[in-house]
């Protein structure tokens, strides 16, 4: 049976007891209040009050810890170098739609080295959770990417960039370059799961444009954990690997071990044309 340390307790603790309102909430999504906040991007009562659980959650556990998130913003800690990445739900769209796939996600980070991570499908029942050098676990079976070795027999996970944001003309580009060149492309609306998804080996990449810390920040550390990769992925087609860089440009993809090379030559050769 695997053992969590004291850290991933902590944040598995406080994604559990957000997870029950939202459960609760996805049950009555048609009277929730809905506001919005851009093309595509909504803010509902449920992410507010999941917010709110997992901040007061976290604090209590760790008071000196800083905090990302969201709606807050950052929000700085006495300890001055380490904070948690919160998002309190990741599939907002998918939520008030009434599509049964969202999760919650919460990281930590350590002077800008993410060194935990866990996503919950309250739906589902699966913790997903890493810890730098400890492996990444569903529940409690441990976690490794697939071993599929040619693109060809590939399934690759992505995220379609909204209607006004900058990154339609290359996405498009990327799109096109990995559809004929795999056994299929998926897109589920929510990039933590996605890379989630690559940890269990059940997706073998993935790719996507204008993500923020938060909603990539616990699912790179999964794929790390179990053996994958993840860099950064420019819109000139350059590649960056690994380290800090796909958090800070928010552009990145993922892989298996074997196929992050290729994957990498498609989507570079499809943005450089």
């Amino acid at each position: 049976m695997a053992v969590r340390s004291a850290i991933i307790n902590v944040m598995a603790k406080a994604a559990l007891k957000a997870a029950r309102g939202l459960v609760r909430d996805f049950g009555e999504v048609e009277q929730l209040q809905v506001s919005v906040k851009g093309p595509g991007d909504f803010v509902s009562t449920a992410d507010h009050k999941a917010e709110e659980v997992l901040i007061r959650e976290l604090t209590h556990a760790r008071p000196r810890f800083g905090l990302l998130t969201e709606e807050r913003g950052e929000v700085r800690g006495a300890d001055g170098e380490t904070r948690f990445l919160v998002d309190p739900l990741d599939g907002t769209t998918n939520f008030l739609h009434g599509i049964p796939h969202f999760a919650i996600s919460i990281a930590l980070e350590h002077r800008r080295d993410l060194t935990a991570g866990v996503i919950y499908d309250p739906l589902r029942d699966e913790l997903f959770w890493a810890e730098k050098g400890a492996g990444a676990y569903v529940n409690d079976r441990r976690l490794r990417v697939s071993a599929r070795r040619r693109l060809a027999e590939a399934v690759i996970a992505t995220g379609i960039p909204f209607a006004d944001m900058p990154h339609i003309e290359p996405y498009l580009k990327t799109l096109a370059a990995v559809m004929p060149a795999t056994a299929g492309v998926r897109r589920l609306g929510s990039a933590s799961l996605d890379l989630a998804y690559i940890a269990a080996g059940r997706y073998d990449g993935f790719w996507e444009f204008g993500l923020h810390p938060w909603d990539i920040a616990a699912g790179v550390v999964l794929v790390r954990e179990a053996g994958g990769y993840v860099s950064e992925l420019g819109p000139d087609g350059r590649i960056g690997r690994g380290g800090a860089a796909p958090m800070e440009s928010g552009n990145l993809f993922a892989a298996n071990d074997h196929l992050h090379d290729p994957l990498a030559s498609l989507l570079s050769a499809a943005l450089a044309g």
